[in-house]
């Protein structure tokens, strides 16, 4: 009996392990998700938790409890994806300044129509800020207050941003004689410009008040361009 005991007892398991292993692999094929998607799914589902939640305070009144229930996990997953609450905060900087580079990279594509420049480049801008609005509401609540790494974070991502443009208006003819001084000075106007027109928009969803904002958008960038024909630079 001692002798069977062992082997039945080891059938028992080998047909349980095998059990769990079919209820396993059934779950994985009904969610036809490898563990990597699983992972990425939940560490979006963490930003998008928090993204909602910033739309009605700062982030240094954000806690992590609020973002993992939000999410729907456990405060302790969290950790499996951000070292911290700030590590989760230069995330979202990151993805929000994401739409910003991918309109002036549109630009660079050649997505602006030619025959109007300042018109397409306040319509690119003003459909890139109405299409992820959560992310210009954290980078305008943030980029003058809250928790200083995440300052120091935005005012790096707009340096980067206007040293790139700085480096795309040379190629301009009659821009290519500008000194880097003035032409970085003349990036900044832009790209301030543009996150000023950005902030304008993330209180409002009136169609009439958003075409105001477009036309004193426009007529702002005239302006600018008018001075910049004026500009002899040294």
């Amino acid at each position: 009996m001692n002798s069977r005991t062992p082997r039945s007892h080891s059938g028992r398991s080998e047909r349980s392990r095998s059990r769990e292993s079919s209820r396993s692999r059934d779950k994985g094929d009904k969610d036809g998700l490898t563990r990597e998607q699983r992972k990425e799914a939940t560490r979006r589902a963490i930003v998008a938790a928090a993204l909602q939640l910033l739309a009605e305070q700062s982030f240094s009144a954000l806690s992590l409890r609020e973002v993992t229930r939000e999410a729907g996990i456990v405060p302790a997953a969290f950790y499996r994806h951000f070292e911290s609450m700030e590590a989760l905060g230069l995330v979202l900087i990151d993805e929000s300044f994401r739409s910003l580079r991918d309109m002036l990279r549109g630009a660079r594509a050649g997505k602006l129509d030619p025959n109007r420049v300042i018109e397409s480049s306040v319509d690119i801008l003003i459909d890139g800020v109405q299409e992820r609005r959560e992310h210009w509401l954290f980078i305008g609540r943030e980029r003058n207050s809250g928790v200083t790494v995440l300052r120091y974070a935005i005012r790096t991502e707009i340096r980067l941003i206007t040293s790139e443009l700085a480096i795309d208006l040379a190629r301009f003819p009659g821009l290519n004689a500008w000194s880097s001084e003035d032409l970085n000075i003349l990036a900044s106007v832009f790209v301030n410009s543009m996150i000023v027109i950005a902030e304008s928009l993330e209180d409002t969803t009136d169609p009439v008040n958003i075409e105001e904002i477009r036309r004193i958008a426009t007529k702002q960038l005239r302006m600018i361009t008018i001075g910049v024909a004026g500009w002899r630079s040294s």
